[in-house]
């Protein structure tokens, strides 16, 4: 039997449709499984009242734990902390990165081995960052920054656990790990841009300064935008590296709002409030990417 051409296209149109939904569907289901439902776990914890100090206490709660973070000290203080966390990482990691990425870029030879130095700090795992710095580079008396400040005659510090240096020290900590990322992609950028467009600018007589905010800076500005955005979403989610190093202390000198929420719900146990907690920290990281998306719309 004669079958027209465009029949049998269909069908075989047809059958790799259902074979591409067969490939995606597990893959899509283990997601649902492992990200949605806790998130709505999450939210529906978020409504309750579950402190297992006072577990006769249980029961829904509505919006009463969420009502409850506007008189909460340690709720803004973490906020607070928050944001100068990641505004300051992200600001460092963008700098430093780019910084050594324009210097690299005049290295002839060499660049690999360069490379190849900058992912080890981002391949170890964040706890083990947080422990190395806390044991090795940050532990005074013979911590590697202590020997250099005493030294240079500047005497000796408690890095983690001064209440004044613990921020400084979890800042230096995440802008060490994640620098490299941002020097790898701008450095990756910056290899791409044409050589033309510098040379009838030297041919006009701009100088540096001009070439790198005229030319330079308008072009990388997308890669730099990207890395804007990924630095702050891992910066907002950061818990790892600064528990280990600090816990969240001295005090809540470190207690960003990843940490309170984990200190609340499984340190004092208050779970319900500490679900409430970090779906708050879930909503400003929404916001905060849709922001940083919009805006790169806008400068693309």
């Amino acid at each position: 039997m004669f079958v027209p051409a465009r029949a049998g296209a269909g069908s075989l149109e047809r059958q790799e449709r259902r074979f591409a939904i067969a490939l995606f569907a597990p893959a899509f289901l283990l997601l649902l499984l492992t990200t949605t439902a806790p998130l709505v776990f999450l939210a529906w914890n978020s409504l309750q009242r579950l402190d297992m100090g006072m577990p006769w206490l249980s029961g829904f709660a509505g919006l009463d734990n969420y009502a409850r973070m506007g008189s909460d000290p340690r709720f803004w203080n973490s906020l607070a902390l928050t944001a100068i966390y990641t505004s300051c990482t992200v600001l460092l990691q963008v700098l430093i990165g780019l910084s050594l990425a324009l210097l690299v870029l005049r290295i002839p030879s060499g660049q690999w081995l360069l490379r190849v130095a900058a992912i080890l700090p981002i391949v170890l795992a964040p706890v083990v960052v947080g422990l190395f710095w806390r044991t090795l580079v940050l532990a005074p008396d013979f911590g590697l920054v202590d020997v250099v400040t005493r030294t240079l005659g500047l005497g000796s510090y408690n890095w983690l656990g001064d209440p004044q240096l613990a921020l400084i020290s979890v800042i230096a900590i995440h802008t060490w790990q994640w620098t490299p990322f941002a020097f790898l992609v701008l450095l990756a950028t910056l290899a791409t841009l044409p050589p033309d467009i510098y040379e009838a600018a030297q041919l006009d007589r701009a100088s540096a300064w001009q070439r790198f905010r005229h030319i330079t800076v308008p072009l990388i500005r997308p890669a730099v935008v990207m890395v804007v955005i990924l630095r702050t979403m891992t910066a907002l989610s950061a818990f790892a590296a600064i528990f280990a190093a600090t816990g969240g202390g001295p005090g809540t000198s470190t207690e960003i709002l990843n940490l309170y929420a984990y200190r609340t719900s499984f340190t004092e146990l208050n779970i319900g409030y500490g679900s409430a907690l970090a779906m708050v920290l879930l909503a400003i990281t929404m916001a905060v990417s849709w922001l940083l998306f919009a805006r790169r719309r806008s400068a693309a």
